[in-house]
C-alpha cells in the first residue's frame, strides 16, 4: 500500500508555475526581516527536525507493534516543539523582545545568587555539607579575604547596571521599536546581538567572583562586562526610531569597572 501512494506520487506531472510561485513569493518575506527573526525561526525548525530524527531513531530500535516509554517521550518532544512554532515571533521587533528578556533574565538570576552568597556571610559555600574527605569547611579558600570584599561591591554594581540597562532598552524596543525599513530591522539586530553578549558576560564575572577569588580574573571579566554593557547602550542611542527620550543618558551613568591592576 504505501509503494503505491509512492507510485502514485511520482506519476503525476510537476506542479504548475502558479503553484511554484507561491511559496517563492512568501519565502522572502520570511527571510529578509531580519537575523534575530531568522534565528528563531531556524532553532524553532531545527528542533523539530531533531526531535523527528530521535523519534526515528527509537522507532527503528523497538520491536513491532509495541510501545515504549522512550517512544512517548520522544513523541511528546516532537509535540513541544511543533508547538513552539506557532508561538513564534511575528516579526523582527518581537524577536529582538524575546532576545533582550532572555539576556535579563539571566542576568537577573545571576544577580540573585551573588547577593544571596553576600547575605550568607564570609562562606558563599554555606549549603554544601561538609564532605570528610574533601577536609574541613574551615578552609580559607572557601572565604571572601578582606581584598576580595573590596571589589564585590563595584562588581555588583556592574551587574546591577546591566540589569537595569536590559530593562531599560527592553522596555524602549517594546514602546517604540519598529521593524518596518531594512535601517530599523538592522538596528533591532544590533541590540539583540548586543544584548546576548551580555549574558555570558555576566555569567563569567559571577563566577569568577567566587573564592577562591583570581582578582586579576575579576578585574578582566569586569572590563569586559563593561565594554559589551556601553557597546549595548551605545547601539540603542543610535538608534534612531527610539525616542530619545525613552533611552536617556544610560552611557553616562554606567558605573567604572575595576581598573584592572592587582591590589598591592
Amino acid at each position: 500500500q504505501e509503494a503505491t501512494k509512492l507510485s502514485l506520487a511520482f506519476s503525476r506531472p510537476p506542479l504548475p508555475p502558479a503553484q511554484v510561485g507561491t511559496p517563492s513569493g512568501v519565502a522572502p518575506r520570511v527571510i529578509s526581516p531580519g537575523t534575530t527573526l531568522r534565528k528563531a525561526v531556524r532553532n524553532a525548525v531545527a528542533e523539530v527536525v531533531e526531535g523527528m530524527v530521535q523519534l526515528s531513531e527509537v522507532i527503528l530500535r523497538t520491536p513491532l507493534q509495541s510501545l515504549t516509554q522512550q517512544q512517548l517521550i520522544s513523541t511528546g518532544g516532537v509535540w513541544e516543539a511543533c508547538d513552539q512554532i506557532a508561538h513564534l515571533p511575528r516579526d523582527n521587533q518581537a524577536a529582538v523582545v524575546s532576545a533582550v528578556s532572555v539576556a535579563l533574565g539571566v542576568v537577573r538570576d545571576a544577580l540573585e545568587e551573588m547577593e544571596q552568597a553576600q547575605v550568607e556571610g564570609g562562606d558563599p559555600y554555606s549549603d554544601i555539607l561538609e564532605d570528610e574527605e574533601l577536609g574541613s569547611r574551615g578552609n580559607r579558600d572557601v572565604y571572601w579575604s578582606e581584598a576580595d570584599r573590596q571589589l564585590l561591591g563595584p562588581c555588583m554594581g556592574l551587574v546591577k547596571a546591566s540589569k537595569a540597562s536590559l530593562k531599560k532598552v527592553l522596555g524602549a524596543v517594546k514602546a517604540h521599536g519598529k521593524a518596518v525599513t531594512a535601517e530599523q530591522v538592522a538596528q533591532l539586530d544590533d541590540i539583540a546581538d548586543s544584548a546576548n553578549e551580555i549574558s555570558p558576560s555576566v555569567d563569567d564575572l559571577a563566577l569568577s567572583m567566587y573564592p577562591p577569588m583570581n582578582q586579576l580574573t575579576v578585574r578582566f571579566n569586569a572590563a569586559k562586562l563593561a565594554s559589551v554593557l556601553k557597546k549595548l547602550l551605545e547601539i540603542a542611542r543610535a538608534a534612531r526610531h527610539l525616542p530619545s527620550a525613552a533611552k536617556g543618558r544610560w552611557v553616562e551613568t554606567l558605573p567604572p569597572p575595576p581598573p584592572l591592576m592587582l591590589v598591592p
